[in-house]
């Protein structure tokens, strides 16, 4: 079996990012730019899907990213990513994203983003990335939601 056929579960694709957000991540409000979470957001799935292609990987669609809550300078911001689908050579990305006073330890949920991309060989073409299995009820539902964000995806084209 190839490394690209061996199945392997979104556990072992997870990662986590913190941050802590400064001045020159915010806006006049002192909230931090939503360019920067993005930018933040695509690190950490492009991260969880290369730990899960063992390979290089580029971005090709960013599904929906709905901003719930401000994010203020002081926040550490931590990102939790992995992936939630896989296809031939795509992958789905579920990142997490929370916001939490390093002085009180409050946290809050900001934001979710669904970010798709592609595995890369060594010459920059698509390659085949390995299956994705279920380990639990819990992630045989979100697969089964991350292939549907996939069937509306491909039908968008």
């Amino acid at each position: 079996m190839t490394k690209a056929s061996t199945p392997k579960t979104s556990r072992a694709s997870r990662i986590s990012i913190a941050q802590l957000m400064q001045p020159e991540h915010a806006n006049n409000y002192g909230n931090v730019h939503g360019g920067w979470i993005m930018k933040l957001a695509d690190e950490a799935g492009a991260l969880a899907c290369m730990r899960h292609a063992q390979k290089r990987v580029v971005t090709v669609a960013v599904d929906s990213l709905v901003f719930r809550e401000p994010i203020k300078i002081g926040d550490l911001i931590i990102l939790n990513a992995e992936v939630t689908y896989t296809g031939r050579t795509s992958m789905e990305a579920e990142v997490q994203v929370v916001a939490e006073n390093p002085v009180t330890g409050e946290r809050t949920h900001t934001n979710t983003a669904y970010l798709v991309y592609v595995g890369l060989d060594d010459n920059g073409n698509p390659a085949a990335v390995p299956p994705l299995i279920a380990e639990t009820d819990e992630d045989r539902e979100r697969m089964e939601q991350a292939k549907k964000r996939q069937t509306h995806r491909i039908s968008q084209k």
